[in-house]
């Protein structure tokens, strides 16, 4: 049964099915402990009722009366000391009841039939026509004594109900079954129009409208897909546009490594030149280790190889290394620094959280212009340890300002381009990663031509 669509279908008929046979069971259950009692009783008030109305008026026909008793919707059976039974109102199904049954009631005892009918785990008593399922007492006639065995006619009193009911049971199986159908198409559809985008995502197809517009689970598992899709393919685009731009960082220092290289085996190469030569090799290796080292540690963050190695240090003390690290960065384009860095101790990742405000600060000096500022404030609370990082740079667009944590993305490209940036696209991921990692989080506020502030919340334990 490979189909989730015959799945459901078959189980449901077989729930129904089952739950109809279940009821039954309980309901003959209900009868046999319930209602068989009541019905006793009730038929026997009957017998008592016929017997009591031919007693007072002896002057009436035994034959004529019961002939009408059975007319009104009752059989009933009668049966002398030495006469032969006879049937009014229509035969027994079932005509066997013991001479015993018979000689106790023409002493005057009352039979109770119904009640002490044997129990069956299909057939209720109320239905089985069968002489013992009745109710037998004494009637007078003439001078003799007779046993008279009642019971209702089901097939007078209730055939018609009978009929109306086997029709509604039908009825409601078949139009039951015919709306499982139905509606098991509308649940199933969704799903196979799921089943059918996941295959074009294996494919490489990203690109998908569902137009599923329920508003259930499902809607929502649709909705749901759908954004994953969105992601993957932006995710797709920018890890393309990775490879692109990491073969290109590659290939451009390789290049002028082999190059420089090839001119430093001649002999004809002035002192100078030399070392210019060989500086520019260094430069490119750093650069191509940098990007190594980066690419390396996004890796190991995502695998969460790398244990937290917590120790208890002061903030303020790490962003003062930083800030000395980069000082000729930030003194080459006489950039501003203003500082509020008091005392705060925190218990965390030493290593990683020094990664954080060197490529948060490395960043402000990027792309803050040649005598801007740059504004590092530090504070705390009770819980948390605050670090607003603050920039006058070009700033961030507000179709950038989304993704800019996501790993490869490289907002204003051209821009970087131009400026010779060689940022691979993961520093800020990085940085994301191991606040998360610590329990913190980082959110940006930044608008074009006005600047960028980072704000950093760390727990402090």
């Amino acid at each position: 049964m490979k189909s989730l669509y015959l799945r459901i279908c078959v189980t449901t008929v077989a729930v129904m099915i089952f739950s109809s046979f279940l009821a039954f069971i309980l309901s003959n259950v209900y009868y046999q402990h319930k209602l068989k009692p009541v019905n006793d009783q009730k038929i026997t008030r009957m017998a008592e009722n016929i017997k009591h109305f031919y007693e007072t008026y002896p002057k009436a026909e035994m034959e004529d009366y019961l002939n009408n008793i059975g007319e009104l919707g009752y059989q009933i059976y009668v049966v002398g000391q030495d006469t032969p039974g006879k049937y009014y109102g229509g035969e027994f199904r079932q005509k066997d009841i013991s001479r015993k049954v018979v000689q106790d009631v023409l002493q005057g005892n009352t039979y109770h039939g119904i009640a002490n009918f044997a129990s069956t785990a299909f057939i209720t008593g109320f239905f089985d026509n069968s002489l013992v399922n009745t109710i037998g007492v004494a009637i007078q006639s003439d001078g003799s004594t007779y046993a008279m065995f009642v019971r209702p006619n089901v097939d007078v009193q209730l055939g018609e109900l009978h009929m109306f009911l086997a029709v509604l049971v039908v009825l409601i199986i078949v139009i039951s079954i015919l709306f499982v159908i139905i509606s098991t198409r509308y649940i199933v559809n969704p799903i196979t129009k799921l089943t059918e985008a996941t295959q074009l995502i294996t494919q490489g197809t990203y690109h998908l409208q569902l137009n599923v517009k329920r508003r259930d689970e499902i809607g929502r598992l649709a909705d749901h897909f759908s954004r994953m899709a969105k992601s993957i393919e932006q995710l797709e685009e920018m890890r393309q546009e990775f490879v692109s731009n990491v073969s290109h960082e590659i290939q451009s220092p390789l290049a002028s490594i082999q190059g420089f290289s090839q001119t430093l085996q001649t002999q004809n190469v002035p002192e100078a030149q030399r070392m210019h030569y060989l500086s520019v090799i260094e430069g490119e290796a750093r650069r191509m280790s940098q990007m190594s080292k980066q690419l390396l540690m996004m890796a190991s963050l995502d695998k969460e190889e790398n244990v937290l190695e917590k120790s208890t240090f002061d903030v303020a003390d790490q962003l003062k290394q930083v800030l000395s690290m980069t000082e000729w960065s930030w003194r080459e384009k006489d950039l501003v620094i203003e500082m509020n860095l008091p005392q705060v101790y925190i218990h965390a990742d030493q290593k990683l959280i020094h990664q954080v405000w060197t490529n948060l600060i490395t960043n402000s000096i990027k792309f803050t212009p040649i005598g801007g500022t740059i504004s590092i404030k530090l504070k705390q609370n009770e819980q948390e340890c605050h670090v607003d990082i603050r920039d006058t740079g070009a700033g961030i667009s507000a179709e950038d300002l989304p993704r800019i944590f996501n790993r490869f993305y490289k907002a204003d490209k051209a821009r970087s381009r131009k400026e010779g940036e060689t940022g691979s696209g993961l520093g800020l991921a990085i940085t994301h990663k191991i606040i998360t990692m610590h329990g913190g989080h980082i959110d940006v506020i930044s608008q074009p031509s006005e600047g960028t502030v980072f704000q950093i919340r760390l727990p402090l334990d």
